[in-house]
């Protein structure tokens, strides 16, 4: 690896040079289609860099990027890391309160936002100022080292505030194996991704994947509609798409989830859940296409996964991408790997250059998941005789929320400062077959009664729409374990 290597000079130098004209990324949704070339995604990229070089930010400052999903916040992503500087992407639904958290705690030094927005004491970087910044000469991409920071992501943990996951300059080439084992991805290719800026899976399969291979990204954001998606496979003539299941299991129950309108498509991706196998199956039935299922996380983006050269068995999300070392460790301790068919938590070797640097300032919470040349995530499953991984839950606690990993401590946190609760536990539950919701599970304070819409206002006004829980129980007592911790397991079930 070259001593000097930057990350978004990697995905844009090398095409504005070889495929200057070629589409790189088409922003479609609410407005006219907006579409970058790689000689102008480069330009402009290069061009902001220099405007954010110019504020005098500590070399390898944060700089947050809380705005809506526009063409602004992906040039800004770039833009951040080719001047040397790490992006924090944030979602647009975040709170003040949660802003000024992320702020505090990855001690960002200016935060790129709408006008008027007010947070902490970090720079304010509104439409005015950016537009003021998009217009310097531009300037070569940053000398950077490859472990050097690029970007620190916020993920929900087991504690009741995320934690920031940093990833070096290299990352990108940590994410070689799934191009071809998963993507099944190459230059004439137009990859359609379903997620938001701020979320790795939409920052990576849905941007940087397609970069590298030089095809090209299409993101949507207009309306949340599920009718949407084939017709935009239609439309663009989209060769992949990449979305959570949620987004497979809505679509299908469309009119336009024809096999006309995916005529183009060669297969679809899913990843941030367990895939149904009843699912895929339907998939397939009605439009003629494959899904192929990773497993990932954002401390390494997937590593698991199945593809055009993995064949899909029902129930596994796949075998580990050629390149990569996975093992199961023991649940509790040691350092060997287990033998097929045996129980463990999925653990990958800390040599693989995907994965991150380390939590931001986080020490204990590092310590909790290595092991020796391990990094041990909270995934339990074993190994069969052909490399195939069948899970068997997480470890912790964490829900899934469309593919958000969305830690019950939070939510706790957050409805146990409500008027009038007096308990609170928080758990996913199934409201119909394959689909669940974050539920919240309340202990009203004696003599008061169910006040079902103050709670959700509540929740409004602390956490982001996609942890807010989606259902309300009220009970009597919480189930509780012998030793006064909260019986989660028995959380699903507990009656209203």
């Amino acid at each position: 690896m070259s001593p000097c290597f930057n990350l978004a000079a990697y995905c844009l130098a090398e095409n504005a040079s070889l495929r200057p004209d070629k589409t790189a990324l088409v922003m479609t949704g609410s407005s006219p289609d907006q579409r970058l070339s790689y000689a102008a995604f480069d330009l402009a990229v290069r061009r902001l860099a220099a405007g954010l070089g110019s504020l005098g930010l500590s070399r390898g400052a944060r700089v947050m990027i809380r705005r809506g999903n526009d063409l602004d916040y992906i040039i800004s992503f770039f833009a951040l890391i080719a001047a040397g500087l790490v992006a924090l992407p944030a979602s647009a639904q975040l709170t003040v309160e949660e802003v000024d958290f992320l702020l505090a705690d990855s001690g960002a030094e200016a935060v790129i936002c709408p006008q008027g927005f007010v947070a902490g004491s970090a720079k304010i970087i509104d439409a005015p100022e950016f537009s003021r910044l998009k217009g310097f000469d531009p300037l070569p991409y940053a000398i950077t080292a490859p472990d050097d920071p690029a970007y620190l992501i916020y993920t929900s943990g087991t504690a009741s505030r995320p934690k920031g996951v940093l990833h070096a300059q290299r990352v990108i080439l940590g994410r070689a194996p799934m191009l071809d084992h998963w993507l099944g991805l190459g230059e004439a290719d137009i990859v359609l991704h379903a997620g938001a800026m701020n979320w790795t899976y939409t920052l990576g399969v849905g941007l940087m994947d397609p970069f590298v291979r030089g095809a090209s990204a299409i993101l949507y954001n207009g309306p949340v509609d599920a009718s949407v998606w084939p017709r935009l496979i239609s439309r663009h003539k989209a060769t992949i798409f990449a979305a959570v299941p949620g987004v497979y299991r809505q679509m299908l129950r469309e009119d336009s989830c024809t096999r006309e309108n995916f005529a183009s498509l060669r297969h679809g991706l899913t990843a941030g859940e367990a895939l149904a196998p009843a699912l895929r199956e339907n998939f397939l039935q009605t439009t003629g296409k494959p899904l192929f299922e990773a497993l990932g996380m954002s401390e390494i983006s997937t590593y698991i996964s199945s593809g055009p050269h993995t064949p899909v068995r029902p129930g596994s999300p796949g075998r580990a991408q050629p390149g990569r070392r996975v093992a199961i460790l023991p649940l509790e301790e040691g350092e060997k790997p287990l033998p097929s068919g045996e129980s463990g938590l999925i653990a990958v070797h800390r040599s693989d250059p995907g994965l991150m640097l380390g939590y931001w300032n986080r020490p204990e919470a590092e310590a909790e998941v290595f092991r020796g040349e391990w990094f041990v995530g909270g995934d339990v499953a074993d190994i069969d005789e052909d490399g195939y991984f069948w899970l068997h839950g997480r470890r912790d606690d964490l829900m899934n929320a469309g593919g958000y990993r969305v830690s019950p401590a939070e939510v706790e946190a957050v409805l146990s400062r409500a008027p009038d609760v007096a308990d609170v536990a928080v758990a996913e539950r199934e409201v119909r077959a394959g689909v669940s919701v974050i539920c919240a599970f309340i202990v009203l304070v004696e003599g008061l009664k169910t006040d079902e819409a103050a709670l959700a206002a509540h929740c409004a006004k602390h956490l982001a729409g996609y942890k807010t829980p989606r259902k309300y129980v009220f009970l009597e007592k919480l189930p509780r374990t012998k030793n006064g911790k909260i019986a989660r397991r028995l959380l699903p079930n507990a009656a209203d």
